[in-house]
């Protein structure tokens, strides 16, 4: 008998102890264990209403994006612009439902997307999530930092004492090679909006409601000041570039909805969870809906769509008609606009450190919360920190073509945890692991169709390998109806489980297909560095198990 080695014994010890680690999942409170939670004051403070949590969806979704995409797509698409925004805010609607579930599930405590992997699936996945967004939100945070020190600067150069006074470094971003940027303005606001984050979760909210409902009343009068220059003649063609020129438009404008799942990470500090945080996060959306139609209707209307222009559509056509104020305000508009998406975007990622914080994940730092402010003060530090360098020293605008990738895993994974909390109840009972293991490859199955039909579309290829690919998903999708079986939501419950949920998986799949190559090539290396970084720290610190970690599942008569 040959005696194995010391070191491939300790080999196959390091593999068993990381899978075991990699799989566990968090397991939902005891109402007792919530009661417990709920008395403490270790937590964030409770303090955002319902019209809160509107207005915190509608200043993370609409930034100064809608005073320009509509236009740019409607080069394209024409007047049928309206139609891709309807499409896309049609997709964005079920996936809100599906966060509106899980938002319910979990009112206790933050965590979003991050949180609900790591109870309806492991610890992995979850990690692996939480990087793919943390990305893209670091990325995105000193983007539009940089945008907006550029339009502050804008604005004072309508005075003539400061214009072609102001020197690039300060506001533009001065070019030093093709990667280093000086921007001394944007951490500046940086700085600026993490202390106001600092300071309290009310005080936050305070100014992301005068942002908020300041930009509202700007798009309004835009739409309303525009309606009566209208030539409804200008709608016709309405797809003078057919359908697959408006479908293609909804793959794009798909992101300027992007946004209303801040408000789920928000469920610590709501008041009424159970009963706000759905009309919140759907409330927000739909209401960005119709703000984002109205501005289509009026722009396509007003200047023929082969007339816009690329830069500022909507100001350009304000400005053909001799309503230049109306172009000041789309830049105050745009001020507020950046600023609300930029203050929504630092909260959220500031609790999701501290979710890792709290379950061991990351270090215990980012755990902490103020005696006084009741905040994440030392997350919410860091990450005001990693924006400011990024945005002072870094042209990152030249990776807004790998964003998206986190956002996209996220509602992805998002949508499969409500089909799979469903099939179980943690507290309770376990489904049979071979059915798990069953729906498990359905739904993966479902992801991997509408990838490879977005591939098929992107590139023309045969319709008849896309039917294929329908057919495979469909097939899944039957499986998941027929083969499983599924309890009801103990709140607010989406509809059409598992069928909405599995349309959300493949769509979103599809548009992760139309995203340029390197945010593919990003998404696999970021999760290999993930996955290394899970191995040497995460595995050795995390305690899913630990009382002050542990997550509740939501009461049907916390709904009352």
């Amino acid at each position: 008998m040959r005696i194995g080695s010391p070191s491939s014994s300790s080999s196959s010890s390091g593999c068993s102890r990381f899978w075991s680690s990699a799989l566990r999942s968090k397991r939902l409170m005891s109402p007792a264990e919530k009661a417990a939670r709920e008395s403490s004051d270790l937590g964030l403070s409770r303090r955002l209403g319902v019209l809160d949590l509107v207005l915190l969806g509608i200043g993370a979704s609409i930034g100064a994006g809608i005073f320009v995409v509509t236009g740019t797509v409607a080069r394209d698409a024409g007047p049928g612009v309206t139609i891709s925004f309807i499409l896309a805010g049609a997709s964005c609607v079920i996936n809100a439902l599906c966060y509106a579930e899980l938002a319910t599930r979990f009112p206790a405590v933050v965590g979003g997307a991050y949180l609900y992997a790591y109870t309806a699936f492991n610890e992995l996945t979850a990690f692996l999530v939480f990087g793919q967004l943390m990305l893209d939100y670091h990325i995105g945070a000193a983007s539009i930092a940089r945008s907006l020190a550029s339009y502050l600067i804008n604005i004072l150069e309508l005075f003539p004492v400061f214009k072609d006074n102001i020197p690039k470094w300060i506001g533009h971003g001065e070019d030093i090679g093709d990667v280093l940027s000086i921007n001394v303005l944007a951490p500046i606001l940086l700085v600026l909006l993490t202390f106001i984050l600092c300071r309290g979760v009310q005080e936050s909210s305070v100014v992301n409601s005068l942002m908020t409902v300041t930009k509202i009343i700007i798009v309004i009068i835009v739409i309303f000041a525009g309606a009566f220059e209208v030539d409804v003649s200008n709608w016709s063609p309405f797809a003078p570039n057919g359908l697959k020129a408006i479908f293609t438009g909804a793959t794009v404008v798909f992101f300027a909805y992007v946004g209303f799942d801040a408000v789920a990470n928000s469920a610590e500090e709501s008041k009424r969870p159970q009963r706000d945080l759905p009309i919140g996060i759907i409330g927000s959306l739909l209401i960005c809906i119709a703000l984002y139609i109205g501005v289509c209707l009026v722009i396509t209307g007003m200047v023929p769509y082969n007339l816009l222009g690329e830069d500022a559509p909507l100001a350009e056509a304000f400005s053909s008609k001799g309503l230049k104020f109306v172009s000041i305000l789309i830049s105050v508009g745009a001020v507020a606009g950046l600023t609300t998406t930029l203050l929504v975007g630092l909260y959220v990622q500031s609790r999701l450190y501290l979710g890792l914080g709290r379950d061991g994940l990351l270090p215990l730092v980012f755990a902490k919360v103020h005696s006084k402010y009741h905040t994440p003060v030392h997350s919410q530090i860091w990450v005001g920190l990693v924006a400011s360098v990024l945005a002072g020293l870094f042209n990152v605008h030249v990776l807004s073509h790998i964003l998206s990738v986190g956002t996209l895993t996220g509602y992805s994974v998002v949508s499969a945890c409500v089909v799979v909390l469903r099939w179980k109840d943690k507290t309770n009972s376990q489904v049979s692991s071979s059915a798990e293991r069953e729906g498990i490859i359905c739904l993966i199955a479902v992801a991997l169709c509408g990838f490879a039909s977005g591939l098929l579309y992107r590139y023309d290829a045969s319709f008849i390998f896309l039917i294929l690919a329908l057919v495979i998903a469909v097939g899944a999708s039957a499986a998941l109806v027929f083969r499983q079986v599924y309890a009801d939501a103990p709140g607010f419950s989406c509809p059409g489980v598992p069928l909405l949920p599995n349309i959300c998986i493949f769509f979103n799949m599809f548009l992760f297909a139309q995203l340029h190559h390197e945010a593919w090539v990003r998404f696999v290396i970021l999760c290999v560095v993930m996955v290394g970084v899970y191995a040497i720290y995460g595995q050795y610190h995390a305690n899913p198990s630990a009382e002050e970690n542990v997550y509740q599942r939501a009461l049907e008569e916390e709904a009352l």
